[in-house]
């Protein structure tokens, strides 16, 4: 089979078009500035099931003749166009909206034609109420009533057949119904288009389930979910982690790589160069005799384990996301299968991975740019097929932006057309650009710079960012607390506070948050001047008191029961920013489309102590006068409040950092 690049938006589109109607060659009708779109259609905009697909568009003609638009959507591959009228807004501004319904790749338009029977109509009144002359005006009008009921149908023929036999009858006595407005409904649905105009090529767009954009996740280690020190543990411990976790309300287990691990370079504990075959070693050392990407590690089981594992995740209401590191251990099968995959030094060895200063000696990456490219590309496009056979709908890809942009391209494509169900996060630290190109080809969600904004001018300009600017069209937000590789300063000198003040803003800034065991712990050991965990599981077994005091378990079931009670939250984009007059007080909304059900929240960025500041509720938004009373219940405790008036005094300390309301009504006293 031979792997080719994706096809470009542009021949995709044109494949489409044969069966619509026939486009004036002239192009006398403009269709500009149309939104959503990214870099003209060569990426495709992201929605949701369920979602009203709205587009809007500069639309107009040369003269006076009145013109019409409608907004066309198909499934790529298809023909099958689903159609809604557009509607002026203002200024030669139009806007129409479909609603979304289908999971899986969508091809968008824009038709815009002159409606000659509307047009015709102004003239016929304008000369009406001048008081001239209106026979060629009226020969013109059957004509056209003529030309519509050969293709018109249902109830628009008959109001068409209507009016043309009237016509016909007596030309002289048919104005008035020309001129009613149900024959104008059912000729501007029937009647003859002028100068059809259509936006090429159509835009792309790409239709996710629901858990693309709303999601809680718990990234844990299974061989670290047993109670024997010095031995893995496995997927049946892991098994019995799953009520804990369920009961923090987190809906999806992430595991890092769970295939068997390399013995040669080995790591051992705080990744020491010369670990032993006592040593667990890193999970993303992937590959030994007992197997590569589409096996499994033995000391936690075996793929009949893991399936039960998937299905106890189900039983509870989550679902399984897996590692998809594309790298190898030098023990890897592919290595002797495959040696032309990868790179090797003058002397006859292998090059193993690094990033000067830092170096893996444990792993070695493909090289892209072999003569048998297309051999990894497949390889690595079946490993995925293989875990998706196994229950696995959701994959976290390892460090994506130091693989070819065409290869994700590509394999997210060939994926998602059979599997439109299919989640892929991208694991990409790096600069703004290549995250964002990431995201534009195909990637469902995105890690963020969230990890490092700590204050509340950064928090702010950084959401604004993703929420206002073109990035709210592709890049989904996964707003991670911590990972395996990152111990953030500010949970590191904060205390219990600090985790809890980053949890409380991870779960409520979007729709996707997460965290990494430990993180309910309130564990902050690092390595001198690092964000590394000191004696982290990714080179040793751990064996953790999952109740241990301090933990802050009962706090985070109560931000994620908050978020599953509030639609207001399933929309990753409402995000609006409210005055507050403390600098240590960032208070936001996540506003509904029914005001009412919009949440708001108060979070101190404070974590040594009390902080108090004036915020001001947006009244006027949610249909309330600014001097009247009226009544707000906390989300956490459901206690009712009564206020009168937008500005209102809060007090948040370091034990509940977070204070989340909605309006209850109007108030009674």
């Amino acid at each position: 089979m031979a792997v080719t690049a994706p096809a470009p938006a542009a021949a995709e589109a044109k494949a489409q078009m044969p069966r619509l109607r026939p486009v004036a060659g002239n192009h006398r009708i403009a269709i500009e500035s149309v939104t959503p779109q990214i870099a003209y259609g060569r990426y495709p905009v992201k929605r949701i099931i369920g979602d009203q697909f709205q587009v809007s568009a500069d639309i107009f003609g040369d003269g006076h003749d009145r013109l019409r638009a409608t907004l066309l959507l198909c499934r790529a591959g298809t023909v099958d166009w689903r159609m809604a009228a557009m509607q002026p807004v203002d200024n030669d501004r139009w806007s129409g909206a479909i609603t979304l319904t289908e999971p899986g790749r969508h091809l968008y338009t824009i038709e815009a034609w002159t409606d000659a029977f509307a047009s015709w109509r102004d003239r016929l009144a304008a000369k009406r109420q001048a008081a001239q002359p209106l026979t060629d005006e009226f020969a013109e009008g059957v004509a056209l009533l003529a030309e519509a009921v050969r293709y018109a149908d249902g109830n628009g023929r008959t109001t068409i057949e209507t009016a043309l036999a009237s016509a016909q009858r007596d030309a002289a006595t048919a104005v008035d119904l020309f001129l009613a407005p149900a024959l104008e409904t059912a000729m501007a649905e029937w009647g003859p288009r002028r100068r059809v105009t259509r936006l090429e090529p159509a835009r792309p767009l790409v239709v996710d389930r629901a858990e693309a954009r709303f999601a809680a996740w718990y990234e844990m280690f299974p061989r670290s979910q047993g109670t024997v020190p010095g031995q893995s543990a496995t997927f049946a411990d892991c098994v019995a982690r799953l009520d804990d976790i369920a009961a923090m309300g987190f809906d999806t287990i992430y595991l890092p790589p769970i295939h068997p691990i390399g013995l040669t370079n080995r790591k051992g504990r705080n990744n020491a160069v010369g670990g032993s075959a006592d040593d667990p070693g890193s999970p993303y050392a992937i590959g030994s005799a007992a197997g590569g990407h589409d096996a499994i590690d033995p000391a936690l089981g075996t793929l009949a384990d893991f399936q039960d594992f998937v299905a106890a995740c189900r039983e509870r209401g989550m679902e399984v996301a897996l590692d998809f590191a594309v790298q190898c251990s030098l023990d890897h099968p592919w290595i002797k299968q495959h040696p032309d995959w990868f790179e090797f030094l003058a002397d006859g060895s292998i090059r193993y991975a690094e990033n000067p200063p830092k170096k893996y000696q444990d792993i070695v990456n493909f090289n892209f740019d072999a003569a048998d490219w297309r051999g990894i590309w497949r390889a690595l496009r079946d490993v995925v097929r293989f875990w998706i056979a196994h229950g696995v709908h959701v994959f976290r890809v390892d460090n994506p932006h130091t693989k070819p942009y065409p290869f994700w391209e590509w394999l997210i494509r060939e994926i998602q057309a059979a599997h439109p169900e299919i989640i892929f996060l991208s694991e990409a630290f790096t600069r703004p650009k290549p995250m964002h190109q990431l995201a534009k080809l195909g990637f469902t969600q995105s890690y963020t710079y969230f990890t490092w904004r700590n204050d509340k001018v950064e928090l702010t300009d950084y959401f604004t960012e993703l929420t206002r600017g073109d990035a709210r069209e592709y890049f989904r937000a996964h707003l991670f607390t911590n990972t395996p590789d990152i111990l953030p300063r500010f949970l590191q000198t904060g205390g219990a506070a600090a985790f809890r003040i980053r949890a409380a803003l991870a779960a409520t800034l979007g729709g996707l948050w997460g965290i990494y065991n430990g993180f309910e712990l309130c564990e902050n050991r690092a390595l001198p001047d690092s964000e590394e965990y000191a004696d982290s599981e990714k080179y040793e077994y751990k064996v953790w008191d999952w109740d241990r005091p301090g933990n802050i378990k009962p706090f985070i079931a109560e931000l994620n029961r908050i978020r599953r009670e509030n639609a207001a939250f399933t929309d990753g984009l409402n995000l609006e920013f409210l005055p507050a007059d403390n600098p240590r007080i960032l208070f936001y909304a996540r506003m509904a489309v029914d005001a009412h059900e919009s949440v708001f929240i108060a979070v101190s960025l404070n974590p040594a102590g009390d902080e108090a500041a004036m915020i001001d509720v947006p009244l006027t938004r949610l249909g309330l006068s600014n001097d009247g009373r009226f009544v707000v219940r906390n989300l956490f405790s459901d206690e009712t409040l009564q206020w009168a008036g937008p500005q209102q005094s809060i007090w948040i300390g370091p034990g509940r950092p977070i204070f989340a309301f909605k309006l209850a009504g109007p108030s009674d006293a």
